[in-house]
């Protein structure tokens, strides 16, 4: 946790200069490794389709490249420009997964995208960074007397609760579980008192089974079902885990090498281009590929804390690590579910996994990463 006092300001070129000294002063290391992991999305989505280009790879090679482009754009923008949008935003993420009540696109019985004819969108994926810019305002403008205060966590929790809400009707439950643990994440972090961490750990000991009865639907119980006991229905349910633990463990030490892996070509593991597309990394590149792709995913992250460190204010520190959060848990869900440690969520892959929205918005959050840093010292005021 950390406090709002202590504002020290640095220079930066949020204070002067031209485009040309921003784009310098941008901490390129950011962008660079985004980019590094986006290429590996483009090669192995490239494997995942058995060598046809327009398959997929070409498509996230083309989102990569534009989605660096709304990133370094919006991290150009004003710091200041983000605090005043920062609900704004939020606002128009809500009604777009209100949206997605009425007019949304089904697929595999989920509920999730808007059609807009050139493309089709997931609003689901714009709240997770919408959700971290609203938390972050909020408790910047919040005073720290009642950051603990039932009235300041009631704000904090109808800002949460809306888009859970909306987005566990689609049915998303990882997203759902996502969204909440970064708000969790972001209201710890803005200082709330271990008093009522303790009272609402109570109330997470309580609430989980009862959610689990009451508000699972038959399916998503099977999944957390069969994490428990994979054999129970090895054709079924369980059939996603078991292949994709075998793709792995066939893949060994140095993998079976680039497009030879015959678990894929097989098609044993459905979604390999997409959720599940670390089962082509692991059965094609071993665990080696394996573990350098978890650390270019850790040295993006501990970028990104590292550049929390730099900022002073609360709304920057508390939009970046908001961010950091999401992207991690991305990571981490992921990661879990397909080597068989969590149930079979629909959480993919950043950067790697194909999907155009979750790119964007996973850019875009870097983008306001960059924003935060290289405009660390600019004032913003406090309308709280």
């Amino acid at each position: 946790m950390f406090t709002r006092s202590g504002l020290v300001r640095n220079s930066s070129p949020s204070q002067g200069g031209g485009l040309a000294s921003k784009l310098y002063e941008i901490y390129w290391l950011l962008p660079t490794l985004a980019g590094v992991l986006g290429l590996v999305g483009v090669i192995m989505i490239f494997a995942a389709t058995d060598g046809v280009w327009r398959l997929g790879a070409l498509q996230h090679f083309l989102r990569v490249g534009f989605a660096g482009l709304i990133m370094l754009g919006v991290a150009l923008i004003n710091i200041r420009v983000w605090y005043r949008l920062a609900y704004p935003i939020y606002l128009i993420a809500l009604a777009l997964l209100i949206g997605v009540e009425f007019v949304g696109v089904e697929i595999n019985g989920s509920k999730r995208w808007l059609d807009l004819g050139i493309t089709r969108l997931q609003p689901s994926e714009i709240m997770k960074p919408a959700i971290a810019l609203a938390l972050a305002r909020y408790y910047h403008d919040l005073p720290s007397d009642k950051v603990s205060h039932i009235l300041g966590l009631i704000g904090a929790l109808i800002l949460l609760a809306l888009p859970m809400s909306l987005i566990l009707r689609q049915p998303d439950l990882g997203t759902t579980l996502l969204l909440g643990t970064t708000g969790v994440a972001m209201v710890y972090l803005a200082g709330i008192s271990w008093r009522v961490i303790s009272l609402a750990s109570i109330f997470a000991v309580v609430a989980i089974p009862l959610f689990y009865v009451y508000g699972l639907k038959p399916y998503q119980r099977a999944r957390v079902e069969t994490f428990f006991d994979p054999s129970r229905d090895p054709t079924g349910a369980s059939y996603h885990i078991t292949q994709s633990k075998i793709a792995l463990g066939s893949g060994g030490v140095s993998g079976k090498g680039f497009m030879r892996g015959t678990q894929r070509q097989g098609e044993y593991v459905p979604e390999n281009r997409t959720d599940f597309i670390f089962t082509v990394i692991g059965e094609e590149f071993g665990l080696v590929g394996g573990l350098l792709t978890m650390g270019l995913y850790m040295s993006l992250i501990g970028v990104c804390i590292w550049l929390s460190v730099q900022c002073k204010d609360m709304f920057a520190k508390l939009l970046i690590l908001g961010l950091t959060t999401t992207f991690t848990l991305y990571i981490f869900i992921n990661l879990a579910m397909v080597m068989g440690m969590a149930p079979v969520v629909g959480v993919p892959l950043p950067l790697i996994s194909y999907g155009g929205t979750v790119i964007l918005a996973v850019m875009g959050g870097f983008g306001l990463i960059l924003s935060a840093h290289l405009h660390r010292g600019v004032e913003l005021p406090r309308s709280g």
